[in-house]
């Protein structure tokens, strides 16, 4: 779990308990580890509380809920959210109410019980939430990011991608976005793995990011198909770069995280789901033209969440290596799903509906900014 460094009441017993048993419960796509974390607020005492920007409220509305995960990944919220920050800005008087998450399955949940708004979130529970609400609950609205994801090993072990055979290569959780990536590569490769147990012609270690790092230097693994900065976080112990998730991808562009939103309040507030998409676009345009001050915003706010900001010798490559998008590239949403399905992991998902686009590509318009597609599987 995110670690609060300020002094804030904990969540009722109740609320986490029912919290950890829901996420417990879903299916194997989104993991059973996501149980471990559950949403922290951050409220007006707390290093990370937003307080609103002044003027007039959005649509009269004292506040928005909004989850992320304290992760590079999620730089548009680390950034857009800050004090002074973009998203900010276009709430006006409306107050940013953060939540951070440390895995997808307790931001669902969150927002299925009506604790969150909006939220940035991988692809993997995106899917599952719909799946499991029959469509009824949450919409894909924006992207956010893409890339960032690699296999890293033990250089003195592993020399070639034919070597990663017979080794012990760790992934986030079980049925996770990078769980699927590797299973789905293994079986390219013609290797034999069972996805539910990992073992087989390479045995598959489900190691939270958090203690992957210990264990590649204990030996417990030999490498690991990470997220950054985790793979940047391996490559600083010494472990090398072995493939980049994006070259098995059309243009090297995959989605890692994306925007969604709770239905009701999409259609209750379009006026302030507008204002974060404004502020999102606005976001991603200032970190692509200044990467070297968005980058130290970013780790400023990690600094803020966890206690502790990235070294630049892990934050540097951890930040090259991934690409803020408006576009959530909704094609790629499709094709994970799919290895999903091929690794036994989902059963074949109807996702037709799971993106509402309207807003983002009004945004964009207003912009000037050429609008993006869903693919065919756009709002129904």
């Amino acid at each position: 779990m995110t670690v609060d460094r300020t002094t804030r009441p904990r969540p009722p017993r109740r609320w986490r308990t029912r919290l950890l048993a829901a996420a417990a419960a879903l299916p194997l796509l989104i993991g059973a580890l996501g149980a471990c974390g559950y949403g922290s607020e951050k409220d007006d005492t707390g290093s990370r509380a937003v307080p609103a920007a002044g003027g007039k409220k959005v649509g009269g509305l004292d506040k928005v809920r909004i989850g992320y995960f304290a992760n590079l990944t999620h730089a548009t919220a680390l950034v857009g959210l800050r004090d002074g920050g973009e998203i900010q800005k276009e709430l006006g008087g409306t107050r940013i109410q953060p939540f951070v998450f440390n895995a997808g399955p307790s931001e669902i949940e969150a927002l299925n019980a009506g604790s969150i708004d909006i939220g940035w979130i991988g692809p993997s529970p995106s899917i599952n939430g719909y799946v499991k609400s029959h469509g009824k609950n949450l919409k894909i609205i924006a992207g956010s990011a893409s890339g960032g994801v690699k296999l890293v090993v033990n250089p003195k072990k592993i020399k070639t991608l034919d070597d990663v055979k017979g080794k012990k290569i760790a992934t986030p959780q079980l049925g996770n976005t990078q769980d699927v990536a590797f299973l789905n590569w293994i079986a390219e490769k013609g290797w034999k793995v069972d996805a539910q147990s990992g073992r087989g012609d390479v045995s598959v270690v489900r190691t939270d990011n958090k203690i992957t790092p210990d264990a590649y230097k204990s030996g417990a693994i030999d490498g690991a198909w990470v997220p950054e900065p985790t793979a940047s976080k391996l490559v600083a112990e010494g472990a090398k770069v072995l493939l980049d998730e994006s070259t098995l991808w059309p243009e090297k562009k995959f989605v890692i995280t994306n925007v969604i939103v709770r239905q009701d309040f999409l259609k209750e507030h379009p006026d302030v789901v507008e204002a974060v998409l404004r502020g999102s676009v606005k976001t991603n345009a200032y970190i692509k033209a200044d990467p070297g001050r968005a980058k130290a915003d970013a780790n400023a706010a990690l600094k803020a969440e966890t206690g502790k900001g990235l070294p630049a010798e892990v934050l540097d490559p951890a930040w090259k290596g991934i690409e803020v998008t408006d576009d959530p590239l909704a094609a790629t949403l499709s094709t994970e799903a799919a290895h999903a399905v091929k690794a036994g992991l989902l059963e074949k998902p109807d996702l037709k509906g799971i993106y509402d686009l309207t807003l983002l590509n009004k945004v964009l318009k207003a912009e000037g900014r050429p609008t993006v597609s869903a693919a065919g599987l756009g709002k129904q």
